[in-house]
């Protein structure tokens, strides 16, 4: 599985370019640490460079392989479209730390309808469920109803008074009203179902809050399938509950998993790439005068900005050689998307923000079978949304200095806390 044109790198950390099976290395740390708010750490680029399948220290795992770091771009796209390396979550080791102590560390196998964790055929068979709401015929479809949510999600923020927190008015309530408009999730059940979500998103919470926040949700949950089942509507939550397709357990985790992944990650790029463009005059007003430039806007934000900041995960299920690297049955392989996303084999200048540079091929959203079933539905949220904040605050400006908004490095999702703007 050797990425074409590419030579084995000598590595810094194993002093070669290759590493037979059982050779002794030094694994390096996933790198955390940012010294800007919209680039990767920097550890990234010398790996990228001199190591691209670096050996990786994990914090726990469910055996004894061993951790990889990849950050090329080639090779990125190559183990996420292998089907030798597994999605599976009791196979996959953690190269950060729990969010509470564990004593022993031995995932069980994804419960029913919890696709996002499973290997073929199971994976294909539920998201086969619910594709079609997700295509991009689907998704322009919802078009109107977005607009709508944005407008009256920009009334509320303009109502609410200048300065006033993006975050709070508008990036947040807006992906989240359209996603549960989409799925049919009530407003009674979306404060709850937000807020417990939110936890599962952070870095570090105790296990009494995660019992609650599991308890909640799937209470939640099962009282929302009453009432699909008693009352369905043309939504995709109603259309699972009486087609006699999933149980009542699958039911409840496909909703999780769509929720899940829906309400935390848009919002994140909503606000983040307001802050990048608020920061970048001359991209900002290539975005208000250029509108056919808006979908190409879209892509590049995704691209330098991503948001998945710890990147995608799988497991060997046979031995792999990448890059001259011999990966274990068993290891984990940690596919640095951020990385990736600058890899200057790829993109031209991949370290600056260019709203007019060729986008093609980033995988912001993943890549292969597991790609983000979402991202149309994401795409479609921010090429309305972008457009339509700059034109209702045509003077729209940070409230604060850069250096002082805070920044979600705690969460799993990377984005900001919140961002004071003004007009």
């Amino acid at each position: 599985m050797e990425t074409a044109g590419a030579a084995p790198a000598r590595c810094p950390v194993t002093g070669a370019g290759a590493r037979p099976a059982g050779t002794a290395t030094a694994p390096v740390e996933l790198p955390r640490r940012r010294t800007s708010p919209f680039d990767p750490p920097e550890e990234y680029a010398g790996l990228r460079e001199r190591c691209p399948v670096a050996p990786l220290r994990l914090t726990l795992g469910p055996g004894d392989g061993g951790g990889w770091l990849v950050t090329r771009l080639a090779d990125a796209r190559a183990v996420l479209s292998d089907r030798r390396f597994s999605h599976r979550n009791e196979l996959i080791g953690l190269p950060l730390p729990p969010p509470f102590p564990l004593t022993e560390y031995a995932p069980p196998p994804a419960a029913p309808g919890a696709f996002i964790k499973m290997d073929q055929p199971e994976h294909s068979r539920y998201r086969r469920l619910i594709a079609k709401r997700f295509t991009m015929r689907g998704i322009n479809a919802l078009t109107p109803m977005i607009t709508r949510i944005t407008e009256e999600s920009l009334d509320a923020m303009e109502a609410a008074g200048k300065p006033v927190d993006l975050v709070k008015h508008f990036a947040e309530p807006l992906p989240v009203r359209v996603m549960c408009e989409m799925l049919g999730v009530p407003d009674e059940v979306r404060g709850p179902l937000g807020d417990h979500l939110a936890l599962l998103g952070r870095m570090e919470y105790s296990l009494e809050e995660l019992i609650t926040a599991c308890t909640v949700i799937a209470e939640q949950l099962q009282g929302l399938l009453v009432a699909k089942r008693a009352e369905p509507a043309d939504d995709l939550l109603s259309e699972l509950a009486t087609g006699g397709k999933v149980t009542d357990e699958e039911w409840v985790n496909i909703a999780w998993a769509l929720l899940g992944g829906g309400f935390d990650t848009t919002m994140n790029m909503l606000a983040l790439g307001t802050f990048a463009l608020l920061t970048r005059p001359e991209q900002l007003t290539a975005v208000r005068e250029r509108p056919e430039l808006v979908d190409n806007a879209v892509e590049e934000l995704l691209r330098y900005l991503t948001i998945s900041h710890f990147g995608a995960s799988r497991a060997a299920l046979e031995d792999v050689e990448l890059q001259g690297t011999r990966i274990a049955k068993g290891d984990t392989v940690v596919v640095a998307l951020p990385a990736a996303n600058r890899d200057p084999a790829h993109f031209g200048t991949p370290d600056a923000l260019d709203i007019t540079a060729p986008t093609q091929g980033h995988v912001a959203f993943g890549h292969g079978e597991h790609q983000c079933v979402g991202q149309h539905l994401a795409r479609g949220v921010l090429r309305i949304a972008y457009p339509a904040l700059f034109r209702r605050f045509p003077t729209l400006r940070l409230a604060t200095g850069p250096d002082e908004v805070p920044l979600r490095e705690d969460m799993l999702h990377y984005g900001v806390h919140e961002l004071m703007v003004t007009w």
